[in-house]
């Protein structure tokens, strides 16, 4: 899929929600789009994992951890099962690690930073829940397109 966010906020206009946060990019995918799933979990990485061992059938992961930078959401291993099971990117409201294995895998990944400390295991948190951060609400089902400009979404496929 070709496309440039800037040129979607120029054809699709007030139909696109941009997001305002200013993620990182990590993954070795620079665009991606597909697809929503969200998650909502708070230094707790077990559902994101959870997920990514799941078919992706091309969507992207929203993960809100509430921009918590204390430990990473996901590393090298979950990244690579999102890659194995077809997931066409990640976005985490929160950290990851693993950064230099990331940027060599063929996913998209945006993140607000990096620390090597990893989060728990329990798998507290919510599957497929409305999430909002950087002005925009993420709902599963939602399109989501992201490249070196930044994060817009539909309710649509737009392409």
């Amino acid at each position: 899929m070709d496309f440039a966010t800037a040129d979607l906020i120029d054809d699709f206009g007030d139909e696109l929600r941009s997001c305002e946060t200013q993620f990182r990019r990590y993954g070795g995918r620079a665009a991606f789009a597909g697809p929503v799933a969200t998650v909502r979990c708070h230094r707790d990485n077990g559902l994101v994992k959870r997920l990514l061992n799941t078919p992706g059938e091309g969507r992207v992961l929203v993960v809100d951890g509430g921009g918590s930078l204390a430990s990473a959401l996901m590393g090298d291993m979950i990244a690579a099962s999102a890659v194995a099971n077809g997931w066409a990117g990640v976005v985490i409201n929160g950290a990851v690690r693993d950064v230099v294995a990331l940027g060599g895998l063929d996913l998209g990944v945006k993140a607000l930073g990096s620390n090597p400390r990893k989060s728990a295991k329990d798998g507290a948190g919510e599957v497929d829940v409305p999430v909002e951060f950087g002005g925009v609400e993420f709902r599963a089902g939602d399109w989501l397109y992201g490249d070196e400009d930044g994060i817009v979404v539909a309710t649509r496929p737009l392409l």
